[in-house]
């Protein structure tokens, strides 16, 4: 063959590898975001492993696509691996087709390269997005101190006294920390009011502190402050600062580098808030006391492209949101240390109040009618919603429960029950049991003498014999390996190995999509119920919650595909599609279970153990 035919071989093996690539994306695309890829020339154009989630930034995609014609639109979603791209004519758009497909570009912001795929997609509606109010009591003012004044700052921390973080959790450890007036301890978010550092707050934080004063930003002057150091890659567990150790107003100065930080309310609202260079975040009332504040441990922050919005909520725009690489970021953090019991509204998360306040949670008038309620509301209504998707996240046997079965003998008839029942709710402690050996006894019933049953009830106890449960390792597994982005929800769009984390999980996708006012579901109810929200892969605090279930994109109650780009922002289909549900759960302390049994006499317990998060037992009808 002469040197033209292995030139054609070559290339018609390359043309066919970038088929194989394609009809991969296409069919990746529809699978896990319900898009629809078309064979012929449109306007619009997506492009796989050309998004946020793969660390493509705005501006290097913008620049690329503009060389093929007038770019009208390009939406981004977060921590998506793919763009879409509206051209002014289809002539554009197929320019683009041919000359991106393929095409392998290096990284702007971390030398990596990737290979962008290219198809064409019908007309995509998009709206502009209400953007997302502040969390309550939450206040953020800009250039609060000048460059230079930052300058002077930074140089008067002595670093050469690192001190270390004692008691702290392992992704503190290697943080920068001092502390001035008393030392805020991290394993409790406390500080010990008897053991008053000597020296007070540094003398360059007076000016600071004055001019907060006289803008009327605090009311009390602080007497603690905490310095952190955080280098890329780093972050703070969520948390609230305890309430019986510090006031109302906690301040804190963002040196060196902006970042984004996260709140959370306890009925799963999230919002991302945007922290500039040298701006001052200022938590009061319902933001200090009820939301939760953190930084999630990533190298990039998905925040606005557009000047117009460099400080406050991160909305969800998928038509100006980029990639900000995180620099090293100095927080100066003041707080005043509460010399008496603290009084506030929010009770439930106040640990002045939980020791004396009035056991209320459940307590109802009729309780057999208000049980069913929220039966109805929290089991069942729950679950014909979800049971779609729901039922698509459950499709790998446990191996303890491939065990039992293969334990009976062949022919006999297997029931697998699901139970979820809140009528024990707002009873008596004693008759709590009594609703618990009814439904051990209804399966019971359903024995023949002789036959077993497989009981598995989730656990209070996630964390068992000093291993974490799957339950709360899932959380960090769903990261996958060690990246320059940290995205909660990248799935690997052309790699081998799938990820895909829309069930319990609080993925990002869902966060950013779910920050409206009205989410649908029965998220706002939520609110008014007596139960606490649980936080998804996390330790439980009460034995009654509701746990948060997450409707992943793509599919609804009828399993038929919904496409989240194509629905217009603010819309009812849009709700639909970002649903949050709360479904009821009593999780079993050690021993429960087994007590609840024990005490039927028409069933003997075989076997009972702890397996991945759950208390299980194996009865026998005598």
């Amino acid at each position: 063959m002469d040197s033209t035919g292995q030139n054609n071989l070559k290339r018609n093996k390359s043309e066919k590898k970038l088929l194989r690539k394609q009809i991969k994306a296409r069919n990746t695309l529809m699978r896990h975001e319900g898009i629809e890829c078309v064979s012929h020339t449109t306007q619009n154009l997506v492009v796989a492993n050309g998004g946020l989630g793969n660390g493509v930034n705005r501006h290097q995609l913008l620049r690329l696509v503009e060389e093929c014609g007038l770019v009208e639109a390009l939406l981004m979603p977060p921590n998506k691996p793919y763009s879409i791209v509206k051209y002014g004519s289809t002539e554009e758009a197929k320019k683009a087709y041919d000359t991106l497909n393929g095409k392998e570009i290096t990284l702007e912001d971390s030398n990596q390269n990737v290979t962008l795929y290219v198809n064409f997609v019908e007309k995509v509606h998009w709206e502009d997005i209400i953007p997302i109010s502040l969390p309550p009591g939450l206040m953020m003012i800009e250039e609060l101190v000048s460059p230079e004044e930052e300058q002077k700052m930074l140089e008067s921390i002595d670093w050469t006294e690192n001190e270390v973080i004692q008691n702290a959790q392992k992704s503190l450890k290697h943080r920068r920390v001092k502390h001035f007036g008393y030392e805020f301890r991290y394993d409790n978010n406390n500080v010990d009011k008897d053991k008053p550092l000597p020296g007070g707050l540094p003398e360059i934080c007076s000016t600071l502190l004055e001019k907060c004063l006289k803008q009327g930003y605090i009311k009390h002057k602080p007497d603690q402050l905490t310095i952190n150091q955080y280098e890329p890659g780093q972050g703070i567990p969520p948390h609230i600062d305890t309430h019986s150790a510090f006031e109302d107003e906690i301040i804190s100065l963002s040196l060196g580098a902006g970042i984004v930080m996260d709140f959370k309310h306890p009925d799963g609202r999230t919002v991302a808030v945007m922290l500039p260079e040298r701006s001052l975040l200022v938590m009061t009332g319902e933001s200090r006391y009820l939301w939760t504040h953190g930084i999630t441990p990533r190298k990039f922050d998905i925040v606005h492209a557009s000047e117009r919005q460099k400080v406050g909520s991160v909305t969800p725009d998928v038509g100006d949101l980029t990639l900000n690489r995180r620099g090293t970021r100095t927080s100066f953090t003041f707080r005043k240390v509460r010399r008496s019991p603290c009084n506030c509204t929010y009770p439930s998360v106040c640990d002045s109040q939980q020791g004396c306040q009035r056991e209320e949670a459940p307590s109802f008038h009729d309780s057999e009618t208000e049980a069913s309620k929220l039966e109805e509301e929290y089991v069942h209504k729950v679950y014909e919603e979800i049971a779609t998707h729901f039922s698509s996240t459950r499709h790998s046997p446990w191996p303890k429960i491939v065990e039992f079965l293969r334990t009976l003998p062949k022919g006999s008839i297997v029931a697998d029950v699901g139970c979820g029942n809140g009528k024990y709710l707002g009873i008596n402690k004693d008759l709590y049991m009594e609703r618990r050996l009814a439904a051990v006894r209804e399966l019971a019933r359903l024995l023949r003498p002789g036959g077993k049953a497989l009981i598995y009830i989730w656990a209070m106890e996630q964390e068992y014999n000093k291993q974490k449960s799957k339950y709360l390792k899932e959380k960090r597994a769903s990261k996958g390996k060690e990246e320059e982005i940290n995205t909660d929800v990248a799935w690997g769009l052309f790699c081998d190995q799938m990820h895909d984390n829309g069930s319990q999980d609080s993925a990002c996708s869902d966060r950013v999509l779910n920050d409206s006012k009205d989410k649908g579901g029965n998220a706002k109810e939520v609110i008014h119920s007596k139960l606490p929200v649980h936080t998804n892969r996390t330790s439980f605090h009460s034995q009654d919650v509701l746990v948060p279930w997450h409707l992943k994109g793509g599919t609804n109650k009828k399993g038929e595909c919904v496409k989240a780009l194509q629905l217009p922002a603010g819309s009812k289909e849009l709700q639909e599609f970002s649903r949050v549900f709360h479904r009821y759960y009593h999780v079993f302390c050690e021993g429960e279970l087994e007590a609840a049994c024990k005490t039927l006499d028409c069933i003997r317990i075989q076997k009972s153990y702890y397996d991945q998060g759950n208390w299980c037992v194996v009865l026998e009808k005598q």
